[in-house]
C-alpha cells in the first residue's frame, strides 16, 4: 500500500518561511515526479510545484514563482517545498501527490495523480 504523509505546516505570519515535507511509504519517491497542490476554503484544488522524477525539471505556479522551491531527497525517499516570503493568500491545506507510473515527466495536472496525502494546514496571518 502506498502512503503519502505531509508535515511542517502550521502558523506563521506574512512575510515569513514555512517548510513542507512529503513522506512516502510503499513507493520510492526517486523514481515518481511529485506533485504539491493546495486547497483554500471554498475554492478548488490548485496546482503549486511539481518536480519530474529525477529531478532536474520543476514547474511552478505564477502565484508562487520566486518565493517556492520544490526539491527532492532520495537518501530520505521526501519531498520538500520551501515555501518563503508567505502571503495571506497563500492560506490553504497542502498535498503532495503521486502519479501512478514511475520515470515520468512532471505533471501540473490533478488528474495525472492518484495517490494523495492527507494534506497540512497552512496558515499565514497578516
Amino acid at each position: 500500500q502506498v502512503l503519502l504523509v505531509e508535515s511542517g505546516g502550521g502558523l506563521v505570519q506574512a512575510g515569513g518561511s514555512l517548510r513542507l515535507s512529503c513522506a512516502a511509504s510503499g513507493r520510492t519517491l526517486s523514481r515518481y515526479a511529485v506533485g504539491w497542490f493546495r486547497q483554500a476554503p471554498g475554492k478548488e484544488r490548485e496546482f503549486v510545484a511539481a518536480v519530474n522524477w529525477s529531478g532536474d525539471t520543476k514547474s511552478y505556479a505564477d502565484s508562487v514563482k520566486g518565493r517556492f522551491t520544490i526539491s527532492k531527497d532520495n537518501s530520505a525517499n521526501t519531498v520538500a517545498l520551501q515555501m518563503n516570503s508567505l502571503k495571506p493568500e497563500d492560506t490553504a491545506v497542502y498535498y503532495c501527490a503521486a502519479p501512478r507510473f514511475a520515470f515520468t515527466d512532471l505533471w501540473v495536472g490533478i488528474h495525472e495523480y492518484d495517490v494523495w496525502g492527507q494534506g497540512t494546514q497552512v496558515t499565514v496571518s497578516s
